[in-house]
C-alpha cells in the first residue's frame, strides 16, 4: 500500500530533496499535502507535478494568490492557510507520515500536532526538539510512535544504535554519542578575527547545500549546539554522554561509542537524500539518487576537537542544556534573532554569540510545563534579543 506523506516546508532544500526521493518511488509513496511559507510559485509547480490533495501556505494573506495560481495551472489541490491549515494538513486521515522541514520555531506547533495525531514524524526541524523536546518525547511515547530524525547527524546516530534501542543508553551499552561537525567555512581561516565576515561568506558552506539561516548556524557552530540539545531528547541522553568532533570532510556523519570499545559510525556522501530516504522507508532501505562513497577517492578522514573560544556558540548551547528549563528556548530564540540581524546587516558575525549570551543572562530561569510555556519563553527571548540588537545598533553608530 502506498504511504501518504505530508511535507511541511516543501519549497525548502529538505522539502525539495524529499520530493526528489518520493519521485523515484511512485508506487511506494504519494503526497497528500504540501505546505510552504511564501514561495507560491514553486509550491504551485510542486502541486502540478505531485498532485497533493491539499496545498497550504503558512501565510493567510497569500491564500487567495495560491488559490488563483493553482486554478490557473489546472491543479485541483484544495487550499488551506495559516496555523489551522498546517494543523489540518498533518492530521489528515490520508497522511501516514509527516516530513517536518519548516525552519525555526515556526515548525513547532504543526510538528507536535503531527505526533499528537498519531503520525510518524520525520523531523528535520531541530528547533522543535531544542525548545520542546520533553513535550515531543512525552507525546511520542503516548502515541507509541518513533520520531525519526532527518538531520544527517541524528539520523546517523539512529542508524548506529541497536534496532532494539528503547531510550536506555546504559542498557544498550552506549558510552558516548558523538556528533560530527564540518566546522563550516571559517574552520581554517587564519587568525581568530571573524568580525569582518559577510553574510555571503557565512552562507558559502564547503560541503552542504543549505538555507541561509542554517548555513550561518553552521558557520558559528550553533547548529551543532542545537543538535546537542536535540540529541538529549531524541535519545534520552544526558549532556555527559554527548560530544562533538570537527570532521571537515563530512563523510562520517556521527558515531556511537560502546562500552566494549567498539565505535560504530555511519558514513556517506554529504547528501540529505540519504537520511531522507532512510526516514521515508524505515526500517527498509531504498534508492535515493545519491552518489556512492568511495573511500579511496576521499583519501583521508580528519577529526579535531572544537575550539570553544573561536566558536563560543557551541559552549553556550552546552551551558543551556545543563541549565535546563527555559534556557534552550531562550538560546534558540536569541539565535534566530541574531542570525536574521546579521543577514540583514544590523550586527556583525561575531556579535551573534555576544547577543545570545546577553539574552541568556537577562532572561529569568523558569521551568517548562506546557506548550504555552514554550511559546511564552520564546516570545520573551525574542523580545530581549531584539532590544539587545537595537542597543548594539546604537553603540555601533
Amino acid at each position: 500500500m502506498s504511504c501518504g506523506i505530508t511535507i511541511l516546508g516543501s519549497t525548502g532544500s529538505v522539502g525539495c530533496s524529499t520530493l526528489d526521493v518520493i519521485a523515484r518511488h511512485p508506487g511506494r509513496f504519494h503526497v497528500t499535502a504540501l505546505a510552504a511559507h511564501r514561495n507560491i510559485g514553486l509550491l504551485v509547480k510542486q502541486c502540478v507535478e505531485f498532485k497533493p490533495a491539499y496545498a497550504v501556505t503558512a501565510d493567510p494573506e497569500l491564500e487567495a494568490e495560491l488559490t488563483a495560481a493553482l486554478k490557473s495551472a489546472g491543479c485541483a489541490s484544495r487550499v488551506m492557510s495559516g496555523e489551522a491549515g498546517l494543523a489540518e494538513a498533518v492530521a489528515l486521515d490520508e497522511t501516514d507520515a509527516v516530513m517536518a522541514a519548516i525552519v525555526g520555531a515556526a515548525g513547532l506547533k504543526p510538528s507536535l500536532h503531527a505526533v499528537s495525531s498519531g503520525k510518524r514524524l520525520m523531523l528535520a526541524n531541530k528547533e522543535s526538539m531544542v525548545i520542546a523536546g520533553e513535550l515531543f518525547s512525552r507525546e511520542a511515547q503516548r502515541q507509541d510512535q518513533v520520531i525519526i530524525p532527518v538531520d544527517s547527524e541524528h539520523n546517523a546516530l539512529f542508524q548506529a544504535l541497536p534496532e532494539s534501542f528503547a531510550g536506555d543508553l546504559d542498557a544498550a551499552g552506549v558510552e558516548q554519542l558523538i556528533l560530527t561537525a564540518s566546522g563550516g567555512p571559517f574552520l581554517d581561516r587564519k587568525g581568530n578575527d571573524l568580525s569582518e565576515v559577510t553574510p555571503e561568506q557565512a552562507c558559502d558552506h564547503p560541503n552542504w547545500d543549505m538555507g541561509r539561516k542554517i548555513s550561518v548556524d553552521s558557520a558559528t557552530l550553533m547548529n551543532k549546539g542545537l543538535e546537542v540539545i536535540e540529541a538529549r531528547w531524541l535519545f534520552n541522553a544526558p549532556a555527559s554522554k554527548i560530544s562533538v568532533l570537527i570532521h571537515p570532510q563530512s563523510i562520517v556523519h556521527s558515531l556511537v561509542a560502546y562500552r566494549d570499545g567498539s565505535v560504530i559510525a555511519q558514513l556517506g556522501m554529504p547528501d540529505m537524500r540519504t537520511p531522507i530516504a532512510h526516514a521515508l522507508a524505515w526500517p527498509d532501505r531504498i534508492e535515493a539518487g545519491v552518489a556512492r562513497l568511495h573511500l579511496h577517492e576521499v583519501g583521508k578522514l580528519e577529526f579535531r576537537q572544537p575550539d570553544l573560544q573561536r566558536f563560543p556558540c557551541l559552549r553556550l548551547a552546552f551551558e543551556a542544556l545543563e541549565s535546563g528549563g527555559n534556557s534552550p528556548v531562550v538560546l534558540n530564540a536569541a539565535n534566530e534573532c541574531a542570525v536574521q540581524a546579521f543577514l540583514d546587516g544590523q550586527i556583525g558575525f561575531t556579535d551573534i554569540p555576544v547577543l545570545v549570551e546577553k539574552t541568556l543572562e537577562t532572561a529569568a530561569w523558569e521551568g517548562i510545563e506546557s506548550l504555552e510555556d514554550v511559546i511564552g519563553f520564546d516570545r520573551m527571548g525574542r523580545a530581549i534579543a531584539l532590544q539587545e540588537i537595537q542597543t548594539m545598533g546604537i553603540a555601533n553608530d
